[in-house]
């Protein structure tokens, strides 16, 4: 085995090709988060980003994208965005999890969505997580029977809304596809403010994250396209999702809906019409991604397993590094995984959020301009 690795740009099409060739011959590696799109996307605005490109008999066999940090830390490329990490291989290969640092010059190499397939990563595996998905079918029916029969029990009710919602502000219609960039950024206002008022740290704060979502909505291959869907009520938008799509995976990223409009469960819409179109346009698996929400149990019809942990090898700062993310992450997963604990914490946040929204419009209010931060 000969590992280089190699700047997202210096990617030759051969070895793009035989990237995505790798995608092809394993249906694990499906998901558009493996796809060298989403990892060349990244490179553009994450300067430490890194592809590992593993050979047998001077052909490439499996790539590896990361982003490497001081003192030779890595993590795996978009770590706290990316819902699906591996190193994607053909069938077949195989490899040492402590030679691929040691080629890649990491002290240690860190992962939260891990596929659960990486073999060579098992023995670093410090937990593993369910990754809620649906198996979606065509349907050669409308939008109504296909809920009716998927979803029997949420037919009646979010029907019923959608269509006092057609009444209250007009006629509700779906575009799965949506170009316009202004509804993209739409979305992101109202997911800024989600992340603002439940108290979570706000990802459309960061330029480079805005930069990323804005590049990656352009993006129209075949194992990579960037996804809008938008709910409308008339002309206006109530509802929105982007995420990433491969030739058969759409990726559930970023959804939010109108803050003026919950009454109508705009999101709940929002996931349903989506998974239908989905399955319209190809797609056979929409991946929820990691993590407890109820219209997650409600949506889903099985459960991936994904990891989370550390490949490290003897230094100080992969020491540092366990030692700083380590309890860090056992704190959250043991939170996050019982409900008399999780539940309380998310109220805790929700009303840290509320008091945050009610400073900050009291500064627009004295000083006419947002505060900062």
């Amino acid at each position: 085995m000969r590992i280089t690795t190699h700047r997202p740009g210096e990617l030759t099409p051969e070895l793009l090709g035989a990237w995505r060739r790798a995608m092809d011959e394993s249906p694990e590696y499906a998901n558009p988060f493996l796809a060298p799109e989403f990892a060349l996307g990244v490179g553009h605005f994450r300067s430490g980003t890194r592809v590992a490109v593993l050979r047998e008999g001077g052909e490439p066999v499996g790539f590896l994208p990361y982003e490497r940090g001081p003192f030779g830390t890595g993590r795996a490329v978009g770590l706290g965005l990316s819902d699906c990490q591996a190193l994607v291989h053909r069938p077949g290969v195989t490899w040492r999890a402590e030679e691929l640092l040691r080629a890649c010059g990491l002290s240690i190499f860190e992962f939260d969505h891990l596929v659960q397939e990486q073999r060579p990563f098992e023995p670093h595996v410090t937990g593993t997580f369910a990754s809620p998905v649906i198996d979606v079918k065509p349907g050669d029916g409308r939008y109504p029977e296909w809920l009716r029969s998927t979803y029997p029990g949420l037919a009646r009710t979010t029907l019923k809304k959608e269509r006092r919602l057609g009444r209250d502000i007009g006629e509700v219609r779906f575009v799965f596809d949506e170009r316009d960039p202004e509804a993209l950024r739409t979305l992101m206002r109202w997911k800024s403010a989600q992340y603002r008022r439940t108290g979570r740290m706000d990802r459309f704060s960061r330029s480079w994250i805005v930069g990323l979502v804005g590049h990656l909505f352009h993006v129209r291959e075949e194992h990579f396209t960037g996804v809008l869907s938008v709910l409308y009520a008339g002309d206006r938008p109530v509802a929105a999702h982007f995420g990433p799509r491969s030739s058969t995976v759409l990726a559930a990223w970023f959804t939010a809906y109108d803050p003026e409009l919950p009454s109508y469960s705009p999101g709940l819409m929002m996931h349903l019409r989506t998974a239908e179109a989905a399955a319209r346009h190809g797609v056979t698996l929409v991946d929820l991604g990691r993590g407890d929400k109820e219209y997650k149990d409600w949506l889903k019809t099985r459960e991936l397993r994904v990891g989370e942990g550390f490949v490290a090898r003897p230094h100080p700062a992969a020491i540092a590094r366990r030692l700083w993310r380590g309890p860090v992450r056992g704190l959250r997963n043991t939170v996050l995984a019982r409900p008399w604990l999780r539940d309380p914490a998310d109220r805790l946040l929700k009303a840290m959020g509320a008091v945050r929204t009610r400073g900050q419009e009291a500064t627009v209010v004295r000083t006419g301009r947002p505060r900062s931060g």
